[in-house]
């Protein structure tokens, strides 16, 4: 158990410490990550920032059990990533981790709705209770009456705050999203971000959010940049400035 910066004693999510990642290119060494340390808390929105090639896709994949790093831990909720084997590693995946990606990856030929079901079924989850959860996820994003339409049928931002339900529908501890705003104008992008903070406050999941939009980055909660292979914490409105 750790002290949370709010005072209030209860475990993190997410625990990196000491996280490198290095790659082969021929002959070459190349060091992506020199030691990353890292904490999460339940319903914090954490932005990630740094310009591209500083490491942000790597150290996403690594906290999402994606790829492993070359040294370091990695825990969630208390477990030590790097003691379970392939399955276990997948099973955890899939129940504690949610993704959110730039360009939403919905399933063409299945309705919002099946989208938000899916990871459901995948973990075990009877049809009904899954098509419920869904229905209440989408409706809360105000997709309720278009959940049985297809990705093709809905707008950019309608794709991604389904993409949002179905990161979120397995109740996940952790929520990774990479430039989950990215694709969208600034309308939409505003409307799509107030609604995904919401959420990951009202569910208490711990959110890692990589962007290059630095204005929706000062309102997070914190703001971790990518500097030289390592972390550094900023003030949330000192970024940019």
């Amino acid at each position: 158990m750790e002290t949370s910066p709010a005072g209030t004693t209860f475990s993190p999510i997410l625990q990196l410490e000491g996280v490198t990642r290095s790659f082969r290119q021929g002959e070459r060494e190349i060091v992506v990550l020199k030691g990353v340390d890292a904490v999460l808390w339940p319903g914090q929105a954490v932005a990630l920032v740094g310009p591209s090639g500083a490491g942000k896709s790597t150290l996403l994949h690594i906290t999402g059990l994606l790829e492993s790093p070359t040294s370091g831990r990695v825990f969630l909720n208390g477990r030590d990533c790097a003691t379970l084997s392939e399955g276990e590693r997948t099973r955890l995946r899939r129940k504690e981790i949610g993704f959110v990606y730039q360009f939403h990856q919905l399933l063409p030929e299945f309705s919002a709705l099946e989208n938000v079901v899916l990871p459901q079924l995948i973990l075990g989850r009877a049809r009904k209770a899954a098509e419920a959860r869904a229905l209440a996820l989408l409706s809360g994003l105000g997709l309720g009456e278009r959940a049985n339409h297809r990705p093709a049928e809905l707008s950019g931002g309608e794709q991604q705050r389904a993409a949002i339900c179905r990161g979120l529908a397995n109740s996940p501890k952790l929520l990774l999203a990479d430039e989950p705003t990215g694709n969208l104008d600034p309308h939409t992008s505003e409307y799509v971000f107030r609604e995904l903070i919401d959420l990951i406050r009202h569910q208490g999941v711990a959110a890692l959010i990589a962007t290059h939009n630095l204005e929706l980055a000062r309102r997070m909660d914190r703001v971790l940049q990518m500097h030289e292979g390592r972390l550094v914490e900023l003030a949330p409105a000192s970024v940019g400035r």
